[in-house]
């Protein structure tokens, strides 16, 4: 069985279709799903997913992304957070890809996520492009790892270099891999897959975006997911049956809310 660690089937592509979404999942034995957040606005149609489907999980959190949008508070992402169904913090983190200028808000922002996150005790998911080097220095300086009291995390939908994986595998967080390691341009990236441990992987769709090869430029969806595991497989020279078991048993090994006999 396959689990996609990180999906949007809230967005309005994917909920549009969400019973042939779930039923495509069960065809391509991916057992459970997380949705994650990126806006405090959309969140209750986050949450109601994860209330509804046993086998859905649920994040609060807003994407370093938007900038016109309501700013959470530790105290808020806290009571937010205070429900079975919320699995994780974020997806939280920085951008400094698509918005440009005095990004400091996105900083307060990440430490906002980060704090929260060291008082409920659930894992963070973090979103990082093109700021790898403010991101790993914030999480050591927010305690963003068990060492220091903190939870662990993942680095999400993860593009950086084998440097950042490292640190980011030092500080207790696992690496989760996308479609984006099919694609033929991601050579760099898929040198980095190879050597991940397969301890701290985790796969993901990020649908309805980054499709995997052979669906990339069509939407994403989770039961895509099986297709990144294959990859992985084919790559590192192992059977996807190992991956499928050592990412599914990451998921529930960090993400300790998710009940793993739920579906």
């Amino acid at each position: 069985m396959y689990i996609d660690s990180h999906c949007h089937i809230n967005f309005p592509d994917l909920a549009a279709r969400l019973p042939e979404i779930l039923d495509k999942m069960t065809e391509n034995c991916v057992s459970h799903a997380l949705c994650v957040s990126v806006n405090l606005p959309d969140f209750p149609q986050v949450l109601a997913l994860a209330e509804q489907y046993p086998h859905i999980y649920a994040s609060v959190g807003v994407h370093p992304d938007y900038e016109d949008t309501p700013e959470p508070s530790v105290e808020q992402l806290v009571a937010l957070a205070d429900h079975p169904r919320i699995v994780a913090i974020g997806e939280t983190g920085l951008d400094y890809f698509r918005l440009q200028g005095n990004l400091e808000w996105q900083r307060e922002r990440f430490r906002t996520h980060i704090r929260a996150s060291r008082m409920t005790g659930k894992p963070l998911i973090i979103h990082t492009r093109s700021a790898s080097e403010d991101t790993i220095r914030i999480m050591r300086e927010e305690g963003a790892n068990p060492e220091a009291g903190g939870a662990a995390g993942v680095m999400h939908c993860f593009t950086e270099s084998q440097e950042v994986a490292d640190a980011a595998i030092a500080l207790g967080f696992y690496i989760s891999l996308s479609g984006i390691v099919t694609f033929k341009s991601a050579k760099a990236l898929q040198e980095v897959a190879r050597t991940i441990p397969l301890e701290r992987m985790l796969i993901e769709t990020d649908s309805p975006y980054l499709a995997p090869v052979p669906h990339r430029g069509k939407t994403n969806e989770p039961g895509l997911v099986r297709h990144v595991a294959e990859f992985i497989a084919d790559l590192r020279g192992i059977s996807v049956e190992e991956v499928a078991r050592h990412t599914s048993d990451n998921f529930f090994r960090l993400f300790k809310m998710a009940k793993r006999d739920l579906c």
